[in-house]
């Protein structure tokens, strides 16, 4: 299992956001989209051996589950009204007791600190950061899990809680990449064996 941790600081946490400025009026919802779009699509195709959290303000995480996923289309915008559909049933989701929303789709009320304990309770934690080993220098783990941040950098204390629960730290480039990109980069990383095959 592949897993993605993105954290949204100015993301929305509730469902009144319009879909046709998610750039403006969704506190760069466009950034998560575009991440969870990136961790999932193939061409022709979905990868059903991911899962992706959606850090919402450090208050709301909605989980993609690539095995159970329906209704995911390659644009931000339906990916986005997955996110708002989720938020939709926040009233329902009791503790970190997750409520489904869609096929393959959930939300709980959890920050980064326990959404981050559960991931690397099951994962070796890749921290991606650019004073980091060459990721070309590292075996790729067997179930990795990759933690980003939306248009912002990691607040201190988050950085501080990344550092204390990364089983390794390593940088995909020479150059800092958007975070869709990054996930992309990390994919391709995976698929070759750390570049070995191809």
């Amino acid at each position: 299992m592949r897993q993605f941790v993105i954290l949204g600081h100015d993301a929305p946490t509730t469902p009144d956001f319009p879909l046709d400025d998610i750039t403006g009026g969704a506190g760069r919802l466009d950034v998560l989209c575009r991440c969870v779009n990136s961790a999932f699509f193939l061409s022709h195709d979905i990868r059903e051996d991911v899962r992706v959290h959606l850090v919402l303000a450090d208050e709301f995480t909605v989980t993609f589950e690539g095995s159970d996923l329906r209704r995911l289309n390659p644009d931000e915008r339906s990916t986005a009204a997955l996110i708002r559909n989720a938020l939709d049933e926040r009233e329902e989701a009791i503790g970190h007791m997750p409520v489904e929303s869609s096929p393959g789709v959930s939300l709980t009320r959890r920050g980064f600190e326990p959404v981050l304990e559960d991931v690397a309770a099951e994962s070796t934690v890749v921290q991606l950061h650019e004073d980091g080993e060459p990721v070309v220098d590292v075996s790729p783990p067997e179930n990795p899990a990759f933690v980003l941040s939306d248009h912002h950098n990691f607040e201190a204390d988050e950085a501080d809680l990344l550092a204390d629960a990364a089983d390794h730290r390593v940088r995909l480039g020479p150059e800092r990449l958007h975070a869709d990109h990054a996930i992309t980069v990390a994919q391709n990383y995976l698929d070759t064996g750390g570049y070995e095959s191809y």
